[in-house]
């Protein structure tokens, strides 16, 4: 799989693996991701504990992709909504690294193997408690991937470009309050051959700190996140 890695993904890679929130050297990608500083999750599910895979890829102009799903309109909770593969953490996983590979291999059929896991981004708290954890993979092949949508959690799946997470342009925001507290949620419009998307609050801002991260520089609007985001720092 080497001679489909650019050097600027690479490069890429090996600066993320860099990257960890608790200052841990990050060592190479292993089964059990004891090297990324991930928090094993304990013999009791935690039903209050999520993770989502930010997985980025290189399109054929060199720039750096990120893949998304739109839920089924039956789902119970955000139907219908633009998510990054992911879900809650189920029993039997060793750690958040795993949740997210095994949540995107069920949802958009994404083997595992196909990832590269280079860092671990800090925790978001969802105004329903919820903790998100968000990992990052490169997929250093998208040829290699066959998309295999399970239609009882995804509806769609799409890519779009993570600089436009940085840009002003296609984004809207919306001033909320909660419990005096005044923030914005950000709106993404991204348009493809088939579909119009929107990309937003907490899917958004993980995605803002992701593009942040990996382009090392500011949005280009001020975030003014909600302090709920900010709970947990686990």
């Amino acid at each position: 799989m080497a001679c489909n890695r650019s050097e600027r993904q690479m490069k890429l890679g090996e600066r993320l693996r860099l990257y960890n929130t608790i200052n841990t050297q990050i060592q190479e990608f292993v089964p059990k991701n004891q090297e990324l500083g991930v928090n094993q999750i304990p013999n009791n599910t935690n039903s209050n504990r999520a993770a989502v895979l930010v997985c980025l890829f290189e399109d054929s102009q060199g720039h750096l992709r990120v893949i998304l799903t739109k839920r089924a309109s039956t789902l119970s909770s955000y139907s219908g909504e633009v998510a990054l593969p992911g879900g809650k953490v189920e029993e039997g996983d060793a750690d958040d690294i795993e949740t997210a590979l095994r949540e995107a291999e069920e949802e958009i059929g994404l083997d595992r193997s196909l990832v590269d896991v280079v860092t671990v981004l800090e925790s978001f708290t969802a105004k329903k408690g919820i903790t998100v954890i968000p990992v990052v993979g490169i997929l250093w092949d998208r040829n290699a991937f066959n998309p295999l949508i399970n239609t009882a959690e995804v509806a769609s799946i799409f890519d779009a470009p993570l600089e436009m997470f940085l840009k002003d342009e296609n984004r809207r925001e919306q001033e909320l309050e909660h419990m005096g507290d005044k923030y914005v949620i950000h709106f993404f419009d991204h348009q493809t051959e088939n579909e119009k998307y929107i990309i937003w609050a907490l899917t958004a801002a993980i995605l803002i700190k992701a593009a942040s991260v990996v382009y090392q520089r500011p949005p280009d609007f001020l975030e003014r996140r909600p302090r709920f985001w900010n709970r947990s720092r686990q």
